[in-house]
């Protein structure tokens, strides 16, 4: 019989080295920009939470530190301190030093882990200027280890003492400054995965502290109800059509799964999909036994209450997932990524077992609720009509042939090139400003699309309505690629989608109905990094014969430092169509001059909450949202 507490210095498992790791960082973190930096912090918050899925600890303490310093410290077993039997070193240096070290490898240390697919500890110690461990071993003992950029600086020595019981591990390390482009670590990036994290391993508490400021900034993270938390709390500014989540949870050989399910009066979907804690963007098999069994199970029930005749068509997936809000999270030993940024899952195994299980499970709660039941269908059945309405507003949309500029909107000015990668499209605010930029740009390359007022707010309407919308047509006719389920990257006619407005309330107002238009239903534009802010500049400093512009109010008050003393005259531009078009090429459209904000998505959690807040019906959480962040905006015009 195997003592699964069973967690020794033979059960870490070596495959490799480390030398590659500050040769080539990319291939190992993803990138050496900020999103690789963060992912130093999930790297060790991850070890922790695998204690945790393995039943071992319950508590995570994360703190950013002065000098970009982050330590991270759990409760659990504590990383083994014993000679390793083959490299003849502490089992704790062979997890620090050696690429693929470590319980997850074969042993008996983890069941279940997630982590970095694997990559270990190990990078964020090659990867960081210093790392020190200290550990709480079950002896009794206090142990302590220093690291310089991967490399061993001190042997492993008894430093304290402790109570038997209180058992865990410390690492504190500090980013390599000779790796990262930048070292910030992003207070919100950060709470956001904890957050999560805590949400997907229910009753774990996880303590977050920024202490770079005079005033630390606390959060504590446990949620008792779990993914079912989850779910209650990215509908909390939602309608939701029964009260309590639909919850589904099954345990099967070396198997999880846990599913909520809850439904809004919205009309967008939104599935967060889950491998052992890794948020699985791309999806994958989990996700595809999820939404076939979800489609099968409320179709069956539907032609078995006769709701469905027998002549009309099957309910197709996108009608039940409208207005769906749902947390998918399964967990297994030998989890297989793949796709560009590897968060796909690929186990095949885990699409029927997923299926089987929601299948099973749905139907019995859909035949003992008959109430929920009826408001699922009847919801479906009304996305249907309006699919169906879509469907010829969509086909308005389309052009007779892939750049035949007769089926483009009368008011684009197209560009010449045929290029996607070289093209652009500026999307201007109103007429005037859109004539100043037609006459600006670079015809070669620049196409200009001016839109008459605010397009609709498409958080607020279904598809077939947007589709109706005169503004909205024009913008999809001109970007080529269709919209929603029938959205197709390759037919992309620019490669670069710039939103030029003005630098006034108004003109922010139009840029997020553009940005909540673009990520309600071309989100791939933002994921692949096509979609951008134009930065025009506030206003024209004339010094002498000299013009100068700032971009900002920081950039003014430098300029005006830098010519203290010398007469000039100032011009606040109140909107792109007071510049003329040479004004409007120099500043904000030349290639080699202008400012281009491109717009990505962090968290697709985050932002699809951030966009519910600000562009949904409910006015309270707005308010709250505007009161909360009120203090972070200098100009109100920027």
């Amino acid at each position: 019989m195997i003592d699964e507490r069973r967690y020794e210095a033979e059960d870490i498992q070596v495959l490799e080295g480390l030398e590659a790791v500050r040769k080539r960082p990319g291939m190992y973190i993803g990138s050496t920009a900020l999103d690789g930096l963060h992912h130093l912090v999930y790297e060790v918050v991850d070890n922790s939470i695998d204690e945790a899925m393995s039943g071992y600890c319950d508590i995570v303490k994360i703190e950013l530190k002065e000098g970009n310093i982050v330590e991270v410290s759990d409760n659990g077993r504590g990383i083994p301190i014993e000679t390793h039997p083959k490299i003849n070193r502490p089992a704790v240096e062979v997890v620090m030093t050696t690429l693929h070290a470590g319980g997850k490898f074969g042993g008996e240390g983890y069941k279940v882990s997630g982590g970095l697919h694997g990559v270990g500890v190990s990078v964020v110690n090659a990867l960081s200027e210093w790392l020190e461990v200290k550990i709480n071993w079950k002896d009794g003992n206090i142990y302590k280890q220093k690291y310089k950029k991967g490399l061993t600086v001190s042997d492993l020595e008894v430093v304290d003492s402790h109570s038997g019981e209180n058992t865990g591990t410390t690492i504190t390390f500090k980013p390599d400054e000779d790796i990262f482009n930048e070292i910030n670590f992003k207070y919100k990036v950060l709470a956001q995965r904890f957050k999560e994290l805590a949400y997907l391993n229910r009753g774990i508490k996880i303590r977050f502290i920024d202490s770079r400021q005079d005033e630390p900034k606390v959060n504590e993270y446990c949620y008792e109800g779990g993914i079912i938390s989850f779910v209650k709390n990215l509908n909390k500014n939602k309608k939701t059509l029964f009260p309590d989540p639909i919850y589904i949870h099954e345990e099967a050989d070396e198997h999880e799964v846990e599913i909520a399910i809850q439904y809004n009066n919205g009309f967008n979907e939104n599935i967060f999909s889950f491998a052992n804690n890794i948020n699985t963007k791309e999806g994958g098999t989990h996700l595809s036994g999820f939404k076939s069994a979800l489609t099968r199970t409320v179709n069956d029930y539907a032609r078995g209450k006769n709701i469905l005749k027998e002549n009309d068509d099957n309910l197709k997936g996108e009608d039940i997932r409208e207005g769906l809000l749902a947390i998918i999270s399964v967990k297994l030993a030998e989890p297989q990524f793949e796709g560009q940024t590897k968060t796909k899952l690929g186990n095949s195994e885990i699409r029927g077992f997923v299926d089987s299980t929601l299948s099973k499970h749905l139907k019995i709660f859909l035949e003992e609720n008959p109430a929920v039941a009826k408001t699922i269908v009847e919801k479906a059945l009304q996305a249907a009509r309006a699919r169906k309405a879509a469907k010829k507003a969509r086909d308005l949309t389309r052009r007779k042939s892939a750049l035949t500029s007769t089926a483009l909107p009368g008011k684009l000015a197209d560009c010449s090139s045929k290029d996607t990668e070289e093209s652009e499209l500026y999307i201007v605010e109103g007429d005037s400003a859109g004539g100043s930029a037609k006459q600006g740009r670079d015809r070669k390359f620049q196409a200009i699309l001016p839109l008459r007022g605010k397009i609709l707010n498409v958080e607020k309407a279904r598809l077939n309505k947007i589709l109706n919308n005169k503004e909205i047509r024009s913008l999809i006719t001109a970007i080529g690629t269709g919209v929603g389920e029938e959205f197709d990257l390759e037919k992309l006619r620019y490669g670069k989608i710039i939103i030029m407005t003005d630098a006034d309330v108004d003109g922010a107002h139009i840029r997020t109905l553009l940005l909540t238009f673009f990520y309600r239903y071309m989100e791939p534009l933002l994921t692949d990094g096509r979609v951008y802010i134009a930065q025009p500049p506030l206003y024209k400093v004339k010094i002498g014969r000299k013009e100068e512009y700032a971009y900002n109010e920081r950039a003014l008050k430098e300029l005006l430092g830098e010519n203290e003393g010398k007469n000039f005259s100032l011009q606040r531009y109140k909107g792109l169509g007071e510049m003329n078009p040479d004004q409007l090429w120099d500043t904000t459209m030349a290639p080699e001059e202008r400012l281009l904000l491109r717009v990505e998505i962090e968290d697709a959690i985050l932002a699809d909450e951030t966009f519910t807040t600000l562009m949904g019906d409910r006015v309270s959480p707005r308010r709250q949202f505007i009161e909360e962040h009120a203090h972070e905006v200098d100009n109100l015009d920027v």
